[in-house]
């Protein structure tokens, strides 16, 4: 995609809810700055993956290698807190956000 395009972040959000549209919000979720695969369990974590894999390769879609993380269990991941519940927002970014003193002009 073009850099200086002010619709690129909704032109990629679509383009991935397109190429996910079975698996979103089931196994896969899908951020501006990455794809986060959760699964329940190691088999079936595999398969996600493979389905994944399977539909980047359908849409000539890559990844940068560099750039991927695997067997994430929790902590801190693209700035937000992973868990078995799943993804929360970080809290050092909420505190900060919270003690900003509002604008007086």
């Amino acid at each position: 995609m073009p850099f200086n395009v002010k619709n690129t972040g909704a032109t990629y959000q679509r383009r991935m809810d397109y190429i996910f549209k079975g698996m979103l919000d089931q196994s896969v979720e899908v951020h501006v700055d990455g794809i986060i695969i959760k699964s329940d369990s190691c088999q079936q974590h595999i398969k996600d993956l493979k389905e994944v894999f399977q539909a980047l390769h359908d849409h000539d879609m890559r990844l940068n290698s560099e750039k991927c993380a695997f067997r994430v269990e929790g902590g801190k991941f693209l700035g937000f807190m992973l868990t078995h519940c799943g993804i929360e927002a970080n809290l050092e970014k909420c505190r900060r956000s919270l003690r900003c003193k509002a604008p007086r002009t």
